[in-house]
């Protein structure tokens, strides 16, 4: 299977091994064509990704610094899609190989270099599709309520307005703080659930509700009382009302749930102009380091 990813006027056509992870590559399949948004790294540092709209676990699995520049890969835990345009920083996790690019390394490197600078400045827009014609794909139906795969859809169709207007604040520490707040708070939220859907095969499902409930409970009153985020925040209150309806096939809520709160994550994290706040702190860091040493 080949894919071809085009960001502005560049395309970099994907060579994707189906017989490596057959899995992943159906789910990834079945979602295309797609629209997509990139982003930066706050670690490891040499890659770009996307959210990925499908949750799988990890096939084949592979030690991400196994991943060589050119490489596209699923990382399950951060439910990211990505590629590698230089070696990456010291990291611990296990991947999903998809495949690699053919060819265009240097535009990768110098695209991943531009949005590692302009991230939270402005938007890096593209989109993913199948390079050659594919068999259409039929969407199971959803066995969750249809409010339930609403809140979903709409958090995949467009960024919450409520993030609009906290950017637009100006009143003390607006809007860095609680932008950065919301985001751990979802992205903590997001690893948590990935945690309860690792335990479903052998923990109580009652246990498991409970836990998925209560860290929606947290994220989303954090959201709403700390960082004025009611549209967001009435988003994830909505899937703790769902952890606490047995009726609801707890796998596929999970599962629901982690697409939400993945999604709402990244699209605050889209927003936030990371080297900018990495080289003010550096600047701040060696400025007090500098005050503190002098005679």
């Amino acid at each position: 299977m080949k894919l071809d990813l085009h960001i502005g006027d560049t395309r970099w056509r994907i060579a994707c091994d189906a017989a490596r992870a057959p899995r992943t590559l159906a789910a990834l399949s079945a979602t295309l064509p797609a629209a997509l948004q990139l982003h930066t790294p706050k670690i490891a540092g040499q890659h770009i990704y996307w959210h990925a709209p499908f949750v799988e676990d990890a096939e084949g699995g592979v030690d991400v610094m196994e991943a060589q520049p050119g490489a596209f890969l699923y990382w399950p835990a951060r439910q990211f899609l990505e590629l590698i345009f230089a070696p990456l920083q010291a990291e611990t996790a296990e991947v999903t190989l998809l495949g690699q690019i053919e060819g265009g390394l240097p535009e990768l490197q110098a695209l991943g270099l531009r949005l590692r600078e302009q991230h939270g400045r402005r938007l890096f827009s593209g989109s993913l599709t199948h390079a050659e014609t594919a068999p259409p794909v039929s969407a199971a139906a959803s066995p969750l309520p249809a409010d339930l795969v609403a809140i979903r859809q709409r958090l995949w169709s467009a960024s919450p307005a409520d993030i609009e207007t906290l950017l637009a604040s100006r009143a003390t520490m607006h809007p860095a703080g609680p932008l950065f707040l919301a985001e751990s708070e979802a992205r903590i939220l997001h690893e948590l659930l990935w945690w309860v859907r690792g335990g479903l095969a052998t923990e109580e499902a009652r246990v498991s509700r409970r836990i998925a409930a209560v860290a929606c409970n947290k994220a989303a009153t954090r959201l709403r009382d700390f960082c004025h985020l009611g549209e967001s925040a009435a988003a994830i209150f909505a899937l703790e009302a769902a952890f606490g309806r047995e009726e609801i096939p707890l796998a596929e809520l999970t599962d629901e749930a982690i697409l939400c709160a993945g999604r709402l994550a990244a699209w605050l994290d889209l927003r936030i102009p990371w080297s900018a706040v990495n080289e003010a702190a550096r600047s701040t860091l060696d400025e007090a380091g500098t005050e503190a040493t002098a005679p």
